[in-house]
């Protein structure tokens, strides 16, 4: 088969990116096609995968819609030459409405119920929508549920071990408790309205960590002078290396806190969203720590953090519990090439 794998974030390079390299092994063609954002292009690079540029996105409404007419265009194309029996990405509408003019199938995971305008963009010209099973939303007859996360798809102790070199890296003892903060820009389409902490509880937090650990903070955009000081620099491939051997994640990131979940790392979600693997990972696995954004919330999210890390036995409590989740949960890699191999 021609498989077609559409990027439009840096997370979905690592969702598909192991599924390419088995699909290939086993005589598939892949080909990536990826939108330059962020650091989606220089992971592909890394990774030594080839793809196709279709450019940078707008931001704003008018300018997402204006985006999606050239993307469309610009896959068509690809696809007239590469011929693609099937397409693959994570929920976003240009793949699935470019497979549908083709009559081609089209194959959608997706893990964010808030990102309701992909969703309405997306599954009326999807074949299949694959979702974990905790998925908050009913999406129709086209919707399949697996018991497991995207970030199991690599992270999952087949495809990821965890180099201690990043101690070196980071400039702390193997036996310096750490933490990192995440701070997010609420720029996406799927972020419009959504918000997390207020800029005082921003900095109270890391105030507040930093007598209990050190602190990295991961932001996507600029930080007070206050917090500059404590930006996290590591190359930009090494930072599961970091969230694996850090003592607790704590911030607004969705993605991060379930990547540290799946590797046994506390996280604490701060956030106006509610989203059923964070939900699930909490009630089910003990895992996560979800607090909305009301005042009363952020500052007991950050107590609650300090009373994780004063606490000598986490580490082994937490990894017994990823022990839990790792038992529960399928391998999402080999979940997707059994998928794609039922369009043969």
């Amino acid at each position: 088969m021609n498989i077609l794998i559409d990027i439009n974030h840096p997370a979905h390079v690592h969702y598909f990116r192991n599924f390419s390299e088995i699909m290939r092994e086993i005589g598939h063609q892949t080909l990536f096609v990826s939108r330059d954002k962020e650091m989606a292009q220089k992971l592909l690079n890394h990774y030594k995968i080839p793809f196709i540029d279709r450019g940078k996105g707008k931001d704003g409404k008018i300018g997402k819609f204006m985006y999606m007419a050239y993307a469309n265009w610009k896959l068509h194309s690809v696809a007239r030459k590469f011929r693609p029996d099937l397409f693959l990405n994570f929920l976003h509408p240009y793949p699935s409405q470019v497979a549908s003019y083709l009559s081609k199938p089209s194959l959608v995971f997706s893990d964010s119920e808030h990102a309701k305008l992909h969703h309405q963009l997306t599954v009326p010209f999807a074949s299949t929508i694959y979702t974990p099973a905790c998925y908050l939303t009913d999406l129709g007859k086209k919707q399949i549920r697996f018991k497991s996360y995207m970030e199991l798809s690599y992270l999952h102790p087949a495809y990821f071990t965890p180099n201690p070199e990043i101690f070196e890296i980071l400039g702390v003892h193997e036996k310096e408790k750490f933490v990192i903060v995440r701070f997010v820009s609420w720029g996406a389409a799927h972020d419009f309205g959504m918000t997390g902490m207020s800029l005082q509880n921003k900095i109270h937090a890391v105030q507040e960590l930093s007598k209990y650990a050190r602190v990295f903070i991961s932001s996507e955009g600029k930080l007070p002078e206050n917090l500059e000081k404590y930006r996290i620099k590591i190359p930009y491939d090494r930072i599961h290396d970091a969230l694996y051997y850090s003592s607790m994640i704590f911030g607004e990131s969705g993605t991060m806190s379930s990547e540290a979940a799946v590797l046994g790392t506390p996280a604490f979600f701060i956030s106006s969203l509610k989203l059923g693997y964070l939900e699930e990972q909490e009630k089910e696995f003990g895992l996560v720590f979800n607090y909305g954004i009301s005042e009363i919330d952020q500052k007991s999210a950050i107590g609650k953090a300090v009373e994780i890390l004063k606490d000598q036995e986490s580490e082994a409590i937490f990894q017994a519990k990823r022990e839990n989740l790792l038992a529960q949960c399928i391998d999402t890699t080999s979940f997707m090439v059994k998928e794609v191999l039922k369009h043969e």
